[in-house]
């Protein structure tokens, strides 16, 4: 069981609440302390760093550095993410991971392989059917140096934002309500109105939440489901990826030097429910059917066990930490 692996190491209430106001801190106070220094550098920055402009701030400090400097807040995120899980929880990488015995690459590199390819497909016919919608924005020198960026950092934000809400979160919340149902409701909320302050949603409307709320519910099902974060691991540095290296807008919260632009007016339409209701329905059941999933009510809304009981059960896996 996934949420229980928080029971092989230091899982009382108290460090999951400090642990989340810790790594929240590490990840967007101190993460951003490099990109403020970088726009106060450059003349005329204040008023844009007042702003909150994303889309103004990369203008002063150009697409690549800007978003290598926002994706650095992730990187901070991470690596505090996991100092903290592995000297105050006492648990390993692994154990906030997966249930498995180690991490399944191969089912990271499916979801994401799977997931590139639908997206770049989908990506492509938009392109086709509705040429007059885009730019073609290709430029050697910006696109490999976006390249170089988004393939490093991009699947380390992603991650970051896997393991602090699908991972953390999750496992702490399961072991504090003792069932599945809450961590997947309230991660799966949280994860939706963390994107509240996106251009996006200023741009289409509190309608796209329906979008970014869906998502969360569609990757917190793949973790529970799968007893691991591998396969929304790979699915949601795929989905970014994509979008940093194909298509970018000037009001999304990706602005980058990708290959094409999209130009088209900004409208919220039927296809944000089409992820949601019918993409990824189809994706839970190729999962389903590849890694043989069963008894979905007792993984998505079961009781999560008491600790004694679990260890009891898994006394042969399970090394305990000393609490101190």
């Amino acid at each position: 069981m996934y949420i229980a692996q928080a029971y092989k190491g230091l899982s009382e209430s108290w460090r999951y609440v400090v642990g989340l106001l810790a790594v929240f801190f590490c990840w967007q106070i101190l993460g951003g302390v490099p990109l403020i220094a970088a726009l106060l550098l450059k003349a005329d920055s204040i008023s844009v760093l007042a702003s909150g402009d994303l889309g103004a701030m990369a203008k002063v400090l150009g697409s690549n550095p800007f978003l290598f400097l926002i994706l650095l807040t992730f990187a901070i995120g991470l690596l505090s993410l996991f100092a903290y899980v592995k000297f105050v929880h006492k648990q390993s990488i692994t154990q906030l991971t997966t249930s498995r015995k180690k991490i399944d690459w191969g089912r990271i590199r499916m979801a994401f392989a799977l997931w590139t390819v639908i997206s770049t497909v989908f990506i492509i016919i938009d392109i086709q059917l509705s040429p007059e919608d885009y730019v073609f924005n290709f430029k050697l020198e910006p696109f490999l140096v976006l390249a170089l960026i988004a393939l490093i950092m991009i699947p380390i934000q992603t991650s970051m934002e896997e393991y602090y809400m699908r991972g953390y979160m999750m496992q702490g919340l399961g072991v504090m309500a003792k069932n599945r149902w809450l961590p997947l409701l309230v991660t799966s909320l949280l994860f939706g109105l963390a994107h509240l302050f996106n251009p996006e949603v200023e741009k289409l409307g509190y309608g796209i939440l329906i979008y970014y709320i869906g998502t969360g519910f569609f990757l917190g099902i793949l973790t529970l489901m799968d007893e691991g974060l591998e396969l929304a691991l790979g699915f949601h540095a795929a989905n970014n990826l994509t979008v940093a290296l194909l298509v970018t807008t000037d009001w999304t919260a990706f602005q980058t030097d990708a290959l094409y632009r999209d130009i088209s007016e900004p409208f919220l339409g039927w296809d944000v429910l089409v992820p949601v209701f019918v993409i990824y329905p189809i994706l839970l059941f190729i999962f389903s059917r590849k890694y043989k999933w069963s008894n979905w009510k007792e993984r998505l809304t079961g009781k999560v066990p008491s600790k004694e009981i679990f260890l009891a059960q898994h006394t042969d896996e399970t090394t305990l930490p000393e609490n101190p």
